[in-house]
């Protein structure tokens, strides 16, 4: 570029610099009067303040910047050529090992490169099932991982034996087992066999593993955490508190930090707080090997993080399930962009049926396209650098560092699990999430909002998919956390309207009045009781109270939703419950502050508006229609 095509191309000289004062007059200007605070200040459920816009002079107080991808503390990847990953499909291998065997060699040729077998480790796990699992597959070209649990040990023989009988190099074996005895904990309130035993089994393991390079025995499940409604902060500072669980206990046993690191892997759950989960890759890379280092470790790799990602079951839903695929596309984006080693997406049909070739051809076919069409394993740390999201990673950081302190001071993962306070924090979270959707502040789509008013559940689904429980075992030591889906209280609502005998009941829109409030609250009022499955009768709006009277009566309604403006309700409300009485519920959308104590009077009990909660407010619709 030529010298005085460069003068002509000083952009910095035709954009001055603003100031952050300058700004924000700018912006106090344009809010005329309103709160600054509760305007543009968003208070994150994990409960730090994430501001509306940030600066360049934001960064100067974020140390991890001064490091380079493939540098530790890794926070900006633990690779520096490129952001690759692998793309993995999970395998239901616990009852016909050939036909788990076939699909795994299917989907081999269709782009997966990591193995998960599901394996059914209640009962000891035979060596010609082991074969005729893996028979064709070659090892070194793949990603092996299986989920046996306590029969883990049984895995490593086998494979042991069977590189040796192959001559495959112990390097070339890819994976891991998921040996997680602190997640039998968390699931059941007990260990595998006793807490001695269990950290006694993870020793020998990983003395049994050493030569097993690429290859972790022992899980670290955040998935458990984050399914049960625990925050990113907490799901962070938890598996951070457990992976220093297993160093200690271990360590303890006469193995060192370079033995047990490099042999651990986490599993991370995948939410739909897109820049967060981000972030939340970003900082566990940078805490765990914080902690790693404070082992003392000969060799610097061994503080690396080794993450799978797993998109969320907790948002799935069953009504509306291809919003799934939606959801799990954004889940592995996040998952992809903050560098994790693995990625398995949750297939959408998940929470209500064995997983079909199609939906598992969905979930794979999500990763391939970030790889081959959208290009997200060429870039190392595509988020590197940005004001947001660098402040959000050190924010997570420093929130789930002290709560990994925190837990430290309790006496370890296990003390603070055993205590309960652990179980309590979760729940706590996992209730305010249950309010927000009941109070449609969390949103997911096609159950809390805009459901689809003429779906319906298919006969063949059991009413038990709606509902997930803990396992707690009669001999547990804790009570369990309880993983479950976010829907499931509203969807057993929609499902009692549909299983109840007689016609689905009717929910009508009288609009009158304003068209513009009138519109708004139709539509808000049309979506709340879609929610549980009633008929919706929208109208374009009535020139008076009985035009829409005798339209809902002709029309058979359940209930009349009277849709107009606080200032008209004092007059149309009153004459539409005369009318309607004795023959429907009415109900007036809104909640008119002025005329509310009138309207009460007059005989109007049913207000609905955006601070109802959802689930309380059509039970007690279903209640009055006789619905049981």
């Amino acid at each position: 570029m030529g010298k005085k095509l460069q003068d002509k191309l000083r952009f910095r000289d035709d954009f001055p610099s603003t100031s952050t004062e300058a700004w924000e007059e700018k912006i106090q200007s344009d809010l005329k009067g309103a709160d600054y605070q509760k305007k543009l200040i968003w208070r994150t459920i994990e409960g730090f303040s994430v501001r509306p816009y940030y600066r360049a002079e934001d960064l100067k107080s974020i140390t991890h910047l001064k490091v380079h991808p493939g540098e530790y503390p890794w926070v900006r990847s633990k690779k520096d050529e490129d952001n690759n990953w692998y793309v993995r499909q999970d395998i239901d291998a616990s009852e016909d090992v050939a036909g788990a065997n076939k699909q795994a060699l299917d989907v081999l040729n269709r782009g997966v490169e990591s193995l998960g077998f599901k394996l059914d480790h209640s009962k000891a796990i035979k060596t010609e099932d082991l074969e005729a699992l893996l028979k064709d597959i070659c090892i070194p070209a793949i990603q092996c991982n299986f989920e046996a649990g306590s029969r883990s040990a049984e895995i490593v023989d086998f494979l042991k034996d069977k590189l040796k009988k192959e001559d495959i190099g112990s390097s070339e074996l890819k994976g891991g087992v998921d040996f997680k005895p602190l997640d039998a904990l968390n699931r059941t309130g007990r260990f595998y066999e006793s807490e001695q035993h269990d950290f006694d089994q993870a020793a020998a393991l990983i003395r049994n593993s050493e030569d097993l390079n690429n290859f972790s025995v022992i899980e670290i499940d955040g998935a458990t955490l984050h399914n049960a409604g625990a925050t990113n902060v907490q799901e962070l500072g938890y598996v951070l508190a457990m992976g220093n669980e297993y160093l200690a206990r271990l360590t303890d046993r006469g193995l060192t930090v370079d033995q047990v690191a490099p042999r651990l892997r986490f599993k991370l759950g995948i939410g739909p707080a897109y820049f967060l989960e981000m972030a939340k890759l970003r900082a566990a890379r940078m805490l765990w090997a914080r902690i790693v280092q404070a082992y003392e470790p000969k060799d610097e790799s061994s503080t690396r993080m080794q993450i799978h990602a797993e998109t969320s079951r907790w948002n799935q839903t069953v009504y509306d399930p291809y919003v799934n695929m939606l959801r799990g596309t954004t889940e592995a984006m996040s998952a992809a962009l903050g560098g994790t080693d693995s990625m398995s997406v949750t297939p959408y049909d998940a929470p209500f049926e064995k997983p079909t070739g199609f939906a598992q051809r969905m979930s794979r076919n999500t990763q391939i396209i970030l790889k081959e069409e959208a290009n997200f394993d060429k870039v190392v740390d595509p988020a590197g650098g940005s004001y947001y999201i660098e402040n959000l990673t050190q924010s997570i950081g420093e929130h789930a560092w002290k709560l990994f302190q925190d837990t430290e001071n309790k006496g370890g993962y296990v003390e603070t699990f055993k205590g309960g306070s652990l179980q309590e924090q979760i729940k706590d979270t996992a209730n305010k999430l249950n309010m927000n959707l009941a109070q449609r502040k969390e949103v997911l789509v096609g159950v809390n909002l805009y459901p689809n008013a003429n779906e319906t559940m298919e006969s063949g689904y059991d009413a038990s998919t709606l509902h997930s429980g803990s396992e707690k075992a009669d001999d547990a030591i804790a009570g369990p956390l309880k993983p479950y889906r976010g829907a499931e209280e509203i969807e057993k609502l929609r499902l009692k309207t549909e299983r109840s005998t007689g016609e689905r009941p009717t929910a009508f829109m009288l609009t009158i009045g304003d068209k513009k409030m009138r519109r708004a609250r139709a539509q808000f009022s049309a979506g709340f009781f879609a929610a549980a499955g009633f008929e919706i009768i929208d109208n374009i709006g009535f020139d008076s109270v009985e035009e829409g009277v005798r339209e809902a009566t002709d029309k058979g309604a359940d209930i009349v939703v009277v849709c107009s403006s606080d200032g008209e309700y004092p007059e149309l409300a009153p004459k539409a419950y005369d009318q309607l009485r004795d023959r429907a519920i009415v109900v007036v959308a809104g909640y008119p502050k002025d005329s509310i104590e009138m309207l009460r009077e007059h005989g109007l009990q049913h207000f609905i508006h955006v601070k109802s909660n959802l689930v309380e407010t059509l039970s007690q619709f279903q209640k009055e229609l006789g619905i049981e």
